[in-house]
């Protein structure tokens, strides 16, 4: 499955290495090889890199422990944190090169300036710190210590030679570097050794034999960090044009000798609107009436255009409801746009009650496009036999679960065709004749969109049934059923505290040590009044239980239940018309 033009020597940054406990300061030193020596280090008081220090460190370290990786350093109010790996997992190759996913991560306080803080800066501390322990179990991350995870097969083919002797960081697209923001001190102090470029997304890669001849399937999701965020507070786009979750797939087939890759992208309409929580199931969308909103739109697609050639877009919104003024005001916008197709379809109606095979009406319309934006293909030696001219934006609400579904159909035509081309397969067959094999596609497609859908929401995707089965079961609908459930509840009273670490980690919010508090901009603090709020409704709910199971036996308990009842009703009517107030919220930065 290897071949000596994808294998070239590149650079390749420290793999092992073991971080030194001194109490004035901690030591990070290379372990790959003893001919090899680097090592940096990081002044506990106020967070100053030392690079190039050699064995220069003085007496034994109070502490020793083996990181994999220095995701990069942050500075808060009272100092630096180091970000270092802790533990991976290596999860397949991508181009011959390994590949790990991070396991745990761990943040290394340089504070000692802390005990000289005042107290509303210990406490505005405090808050950042919970943030990091967010940012610690950051799901789906992954790299690689030989090559460039952040791009595509095309763009790496397409490059200058000589590319893979720059540092990783240098190659990489700072779209999909999920680290970026942090890694600004290690590289002015030139560790370009230990400067691992971090990709937030999905990776998913299997082996099988299709008629005696060995192949693979890799699935990699680069997630951009522009817009950044979680589900219901990362909506729409910004007057830059940078859409929420937007995010880049890109199927890898090997084969016979031959790499071939397809790419799909999905993001957020990205028009300007919002979707605020309010503790209601489905909150109201709102769409943000703004002049520059058409020139936001432009810069999206001009963006994509630039990068990927033709656009084709596919809206799987529904056409009713705000969903559907929604899905109207971005036609509406789109035909502003000569140089790209928009395409709606409305998903549930269509494929609704299990009758996903409807999606082939959406391809009869797109078929054309999509066959014509083709795919890469490159031989063993690295000569370029086929390229990808564009790629289909897929779309419906939050861009997880119809989008995942429909992108897998898409996927599957375009694994058919290239299987076809470098000759595993005869032009009158599929992989769908193959149930091993078809079954090991459609697995990776459902974990790639549980992965994403996890990064966004906080839970599995839904319609994974679709597609694996190609339809709904009673077990998928009871487990779409809880995820949703789960969604709710971490919409509505998680996600706000999510939302400012990743504001934090990815740079959109700076920490100002001579600025005001972020925390003392408004005086109602939902993490206080919630828990009175639920305890006085709990508490209402029990006493008119226990007063009603008491009127047979003393007539003057029905008064009571009544008057408890009332204050029930009034006080979870005064919670619900003040919604807002009561979920959480980002407390660092606006929604644009």
């Amino acid at each position: 499955m290897e071949n000596q033009f994808f294998k070239e020597e590149g650079f390749k940054l420290c793999s092992e290495m073991e971080l030194h406990e001194f109490s004035d300061k901690f030591v990070i030193r290379s372990t790959d090889s003893p001919q090899q020596q680097h090592a940096f280090s990081i002044d506990r008081s106020d967070g100053i890199l030392q690079p190039n220090i050699g064995d220069t460190c003085d007496g034994a370290p109070n502490r020793v422990f083996k990181v994999y990786g220095v995701v990069g350093t942050i500075r808060l109010l009272a100092g630096t944190y180091l970000l270092v790996i802790t533990s991976r997992k290596d999860v397949g190759t991508y181009l011959g090169f390994p590949v790990f996913r991070v396991m745990s991560m761990k943040f290394m306080p340089c504070n000692g300036t802390l005990r000289l803080s005042s107290y509303q800066e210990k406490k505005d501390e405090a808050y950042f710190m919970s943030l990091l322990r967010t940012v610690e179990s950051t799901p789906g991350l992954y790299y690689s210590y030989e090559t460039d995870l952040t791009l595509n097969l095309q763009k790496i083919c397409k490059l200058a030679e000589g590319r893979t002797r720059k540092p990783l960081w240098k190659q990489a697209d700072p779209r999909f570097v999920w680290n970026r923001n942090l890694l600004e001190d290690l590289i002015e102090c030139k560790l370009d050794t230990f400067i691992i470029p971090l990709i937030q997304g999905s990776f998913q890669t299997s082996q099988f034999t299709l008629k005696d001849s060995p192949a693979r399937i890799t699935l990699i999701s680069r997630r951009c960090t522009r817009r950044l965020g979680t589900r219901m507070w990362r909506r729409g786009a910004n007057l830059e044009g940078d859409a929420a979750n937007f995010i880049e797939t890109e199927q890898l087939l090997e084969a016979e000798g031959f790499r071939s890759s397809f790419l799909l992208v999905r993001g957020s309409i990205p028009l300007l609107w919002e979707q605020i929580v309010d503790l209601s199931y489905k909150p109201l969308i709102k769409i943000i009436t703004h002049e520059e909103t058409p020139k936001a739109v432009e810069r999206h697609f001009n963006d994509l255009t630039q990068r990927y050639g033709e656009i084709i877009v596919v809206d799987l919104t529904d056409k009713h409801g705000d969903e559907g003024q929604l899905s109207m005001a971005f036609a509406d916008e789109m035909q502003k746009i000569s140089h790209v197709r928009y395409v709606s379809f409305d998903f549930h109606f269509y494929c609704g009650n299990s009758k996903l095979d409807n999606i082939q009406l959406l391809y009869d319309q797109i078929s054309e496009e999509i066959e014509k934006q083709g795919y890469f293909l490159v031989d063993s030696e690295g000569q370029i036999l086929a390229e990808q001219k564009g790629v289909a934006r897929v779309n419906c609400i939050d861009c997880l679960d119809r989008t995942n579904v429909t992108q897998s159909f898409l996927a599957r035509k375009s694994l058919n065709s290239q299987l076809q081309r470098v000759g595993a397969l005869s032009s009158n067959e599929c992989i769908s004749l193959f149930s091993d094999i078809y079954e090991m596609f459609k697995t990776l497609w459902v974990e790639q969109g549980d992965e994403i859908s996890l990064e966004y929401s906080g839970t599995n995707a839904l319609k994974r049934d679709l597609v694996r089965f190609g339809r709904q079961t009673v077990s998928g609908l009871i487990q779409d059923g809880m995820s949703a459930l789960s969604r709710y509840y971490l919409n509505n009273f998680h996600d706000g505290l999510r939302q400012d670490a990743m504001d934090l980690i990815s740079g959109r919010y700076t920490v100002n040590r001579n600025g005001p508090s972020p925390f003392q901009l408004n005086g109602f603090e939902s993490f206080s009044y919630l828990p009175v709020a639920s305890a006085f409704l709990i508490g209402g709910i029990t006493l008119t239980s226990i007063t009603i199971n008491q009127v047979g036996r003393n007539a003057h308990h029905c008064v009571t239940s009544i008057l408890w009842a009332g204050l029930t009703a009034g006080a979870m009517a005064v919670v619900k018309a003040n919604g807002r107030l009561f979920c959480s919220r980002p407390r660092l930065c606006g929604l644009l």
